[in-house]
């Protein structure tokens, strides 16, 4: 083989080999750090770049998406001196990448450990009952403290959350004790409450039905009433003859005689209309307006009111 060809092979392979080296790509939410000669030279974001091989290194690759650090449970003392242990979880994103690279050693363990510091002094200064209730005031706090801290080195804290609360199991058997004497308490409430509308209920059904009663029997009263005045004033206006009305008075006195009657006054001309009717007031002791007196021998019944 011809040495010009051989000398052009291998030049063109060092320059493959060279570009392939110096063309980098980086992809989308995502950064590199570039170092020259051991110095920090330049950030890489998303797309083609180039650099000098075997001078230029890339230090780090970083992500530029929104992360989630699990940290697992850390012991903490309450201010009325109760143990709990609490797990966190942080949502963090990195905004610069030469300050996440070069600001501290290790950011995921540096944020672990701050996290566990700051949460010890914010729970420190609540008791126990104001740690389980303010789980979002904890949150809020600890995350404003977070993300100024973390500010050196690049890191956004945008949320913090409180995963699990876990008190001594002593503790736990007193809160489950009286959440239960709690929902019993509840219970005999609503029992009773219902106890009590349901006795309302019926008591306002039976007054009702009373005077549904009450009106039915005074509507039959004034029905039989009317009909009886209806009776009465067919037969006058029909002009009975002398021994229907005769039949007719003695039905009526049959009648005031099964009464508590004292007296009954009986007219001579039972015939009279008029007797018959001033006798029927008599009896029932009430106040009639007088009607055209005939002159009547009138015939006194004494009954005896056992």
């Amino acid at each position: 083989m011809h040495p010009a060809l051989i000398a052009f092979i291998v030049i063109a392979g060092l320059a493959i080999i060279y570009f392939a080296l110096a063309i980098k790509i980086v992809k989308h939410a995502h950064a590199y750090t570039v170092e020259r000669l051991g110095k920090y030279r330049r950030t890489m974001e998303s797309g083609i770049h180039l650099i000098i091989p075997f001078v230029d290194r890339i230090s780090n690759r970083i992500s530029l998406k929104e992360q989630v650090a699990d940290f697992p449970p850390q012991p903490v003392i309450t201010k009325d001196n109760v143990t709990m242990h609490i797990d966190t979880v942080v949502y963090y994103k990195v905004i610069d990448p030469k300050l996440y690279t070069y600001g501290v050693e290790y950011p995921c363990s540096a944020l672990e450990n701050l996290t566990a510091t700051t949460l010890r002094n914010i729970v420190g200064d609540l008791e126990l009952d104001e740690t389980l209730t303010s789980r979002d005031t904890v949150n809020a706090k600890l995350c404003v403290i977070l993300d100024q801290a973390t500010d050196p080195w690049g890191i956004k804290v945008n949320r913090v959350e409180l995963k699990n609360i876990l008190p001594p199991k002593d503790i736990q058997d007193a809160m489950e004790k009286q959440m239960r004497a709690e929902r019993e308490r509840r219970e005999s409430i609503l029992k009773a409450e219902g106890e009590k509308r349901s006795s309302i209920l019926v008591a306002e059904g039976e007054k009702a039905s009373a005077i549904l009663r009450a009106e039915a029997k005074k509507e039959a009263l004034i029905a039989e009433a009317e009909g009886q005045a209806t009776a009465i004033r067919m037969i006058i206006d029909a002009h009975p003859d002398q021994a229907y009305v005769t039949l007719q008075s003695f039905e009526a006195l049959k009648a005031l005689a099964k009464g508590n009657a004292t007296k009954i006054v009986v007219p001579t001309d039972i015939a009279n209309i008029s007797g018959l009717v001033t006798a029927m007031s008599e009896v029932s002791n009430m106040p009639e307006t007088p009607v055209k007196k005939t002159t009547v021998t009138k015939t006194i019944i004494k009954k005896d009111n056992d």
